[in-house]
């Protein structure tokens, strides 16, 4: 994140979905330091030790929410308690997703059903219901940015069901760009690279367990591989997608960038 803020979301009400740490943390933190209200949403019920430490810094700009996106009802509520708290919302980034893999020939049905409840069936229909308030509002300057992934531009044999994910995701939110634009409602996406986060730890043992490698190789290798030659940050993902929230891109819509040190070209 830059030290050099404009305001450019002032006055804004961001939602955050996934966002207990790593890139969802750093979503809300930079969202805050441009002039947002931020409703940061996770699972668990209280809010995690690095949400409570950037609360007691913002306290009348960040708000907590434990909210299930795979849940319906749970969907209502976090909205209808987000909006109470700061009002209409003018920002969604739709953060939340879980990771899994395993050979093809050794996937299973649970993993499946895990990965597109909440990658895909939460994504949407959260997207569907804060854009239904904001068709509703008539909010001004609304937006939804949709956290894909480099993996949803190809296929991986370890990655299969993740990757498909993230491929619906770029597709919805391309469908959902054009069903909004009558409306003046902006949707896009970024595809993260690689990025050093917490929930590396797990992807690199995974890897390690199906690739016979040394734990903390396959993190090194990866970084190695981007053509700028490391894992991105947390803060490098949060810049593109406050761009993208701002009047900056208001005339950008139906787009997923790339934000991955140039691994994927498009």
């Amino acid at each position: 994140m830059t030290d050099k803020k404009s305001g450019r979301l002032a006055g804004r009400h961001v939602l955050v979905t996934g966002a207990g740490g790593g890139i969802g943390l750093a979503i809300a933190e930079a969202c805050i330091a441009e002039g947002a209200r931020c409703s940061v949403v996770d699972r668990g019920p209280q809010a995690p030790e690095a949400v409570r430490a950037l609360m007691q810094h913002h306290p009348d700009a960040l708000a907590y929410i434990g909210a299930d996106v795979t849940d319906m009802a749970a969907i209502a509520h976090m909205l209808a308690v987000a909006e109470a708290r700061f009002g209409a919302i003018h920002t969604l980034v739709n953060n939340a997703a879980v990771f899994d893999m395993a050979p093809l020939l050794e996937s299973n049905e649970a993993s499946f059903d895990l990965l597109f409840a909440v990658n895909v069936k939460g994504m949407f229909f959260v997207m569907q219901a804060v854009l239904r308030h904001m068709v509703e509002a008539g909010t001004q300057g609304a937006s939804v940015v949709n956290l894909a992934s480099q993996a949803g531009r190809r296929g991986e044999a370890l990655v299969s069901h993740y990757c498909a994910t993230k491929a619906a995701v770029i597709s919805y939110t391309q469908s959902a760009a054009l069903a909004m634009a009558p409306h003046g409602i902006r949707v896009n996406g970024i595809a993260p690279g690689v990025v050093d986060t917490p929930m590396w730890a797990g992807v690199d043992a995974l890897f390690a367990r199906y690739e016979n490698l040394p734990i903390g190789e396959k993190k090194r290798r990866v970084g190695l591989e981007v053509p700028l030659g490391r894992m991105g940050s947390p803060a490098e993902m949060a810049g593109a997608v406050v761009f993208l929230a701002s009047d900056d891109a208001r005339y950008i819509t139906a787009q997923t960038l790339n934000v991955d040190g140039g691994s994927v070209m498009s």
